[in-house]
């Protein structure tokens, strides 16, 4: 069966699905290539408050197939970039789309797998989950933004830990550190993940927007500059029908 990442809605939540029984759901160009482009459809559908992505047959992702870097290993250097930039491009989108993107984590994320999940803004996962990157036992260093997010969410030695070593870890050591929002029973991450996203679809988009560049822009700016960019967002979003709902109701003594 080839790669394929399977699109399904759940009201007003998207899910993607990995699919790649044959080589662990591992993160093929073809569905690098389709999760870019069904962001890019979920930024422009009104009727998509969230996106969910998880992985089929109680597997999240293995990260790169065995294969395909046996195979980048004997490519020219422009031939190997280019087969990065696929999974960088999709790990960039859903960084910088203005929906929440929530992981629904089963079984393993390995490698570009776990970066995958941790580039998702929240994380569902199964409490047998298993999580490592593993680059280290192939001679190689992270990618898919691996390293970027290790060291926004982690001490520095903590994080050298986890890429240097390339251990096994459990979702609850993830939770203790902050990493995993959810844990589920095995098998009902999705659900769980969904009943997340519920949440957050019953929230006022443009709020829940302005929340993930005001999270995302906040490493890069003082806190000047982020009171200032805070405002900005807090004033144009005084001018959605919520919050006129809400300045109506506090004006009423009734409320």
């Amino acid at each position: 069966m080839p790669a394929e990442l399977q699109s399904t809605s759940q009201g007003q939540t998207l899910v993607l699905t990995l699919r790649h029984p044959e080589l662990r759901n591992a993160l093929e160009p073809a569905i690098c290539a389709a999760g870019i482009e069904a962001l890019n459809v979920a930024e422009r559908n009104p009727d998509v408050r969230c996106v969910v992505i998880t992985g089929a047959d109680g597997l999240f992702s293995a990260g790169s197939s065995p294969q395909r870097l046996q195979a980048l290993r004997h490519q020219s250097a422009p031939a190997q970039v280019h087969g990065l930039d696929l999974l960088h491009h999709w790990i960039e989108a859903i960084r910088t789309h203005p929906k929440p993107v929530i992981a629904a984590v089963e079984g393993e994320a390995k490698g570009a797998g776990f970066s995958l999940a941790l580039a998702c803004d929240l994380m569902v996962a199964a409490r047998n989950a298993v999580f490592a990157m593993n680059h280290i036992h192939a001679g190689l260093s992270p990618d898919g933004g691996a390293s970027w997010s290790l060291a926004q969410m982690l001490p520095r030695a903590l994080a050298h830990e986890i890429l240097m070593c390339g251990d096994r870890i459990d979702a609850a050591r993830l939770q203790s550190l902050g990493m995993v929002n959810r844990l589920a029973d095995p098998g009902r991450a999705l659900h769980e993940a969904l009943a997340l996203a519920q949440r957050l679809n019953d929230g006022p988009p443009h709020a829940l927007a302005s929340i993930k560049e005001l999270v995302s822009e906040a490493r890069h700016h003082s806190f000047t500059e982020q009171l200032a960019l805070e405002r900005s967002h807090f004033v144009r979003n005084l001018q959605h029908a919520p919050a006129g709902e809400t300045r109506a109701a506090s004006a009423d003594p009734r409320a």
